[in-house]
């Protein structure tokens, strides 16, 4: 199971990330834990100053704007 966090305010790109790496999971058949995490602090512990980011198994594959649903398919296969 991949540990995926979401990091973000909440606001719709941050909901439409966290929805689309769950649709990507679904389609390839890959079980996946998503946590969105909203503290500020938390999230700027990951190093990341431009949200949404995404962690996947603790590392930081992306920050800034809706990812690509190719770039997804590419953190859920590694």
């Amino acid at each position: 199971m991949k540990d995926i966090k979401v990091l973000g305010s909440g606001c719709r790109t941050c909901v439409a990330t966290a929805d689309l790496i769950k649709t990507e999971a679904d389609r390839l058949g890959i079980a996946v834990s998503i946590e969105k995490i909203t503290d500020y602090a938390a999230i700027a512990g990951y190093g990341i100053s431009s949200t949404p980011g995404v962690v996947v198994d603790g590392k930081v594959v992306h920050a800034g704007g809706l990812p690509k649903a190719a770039a997804v398919d590419t953190w859920l296969a590694t």
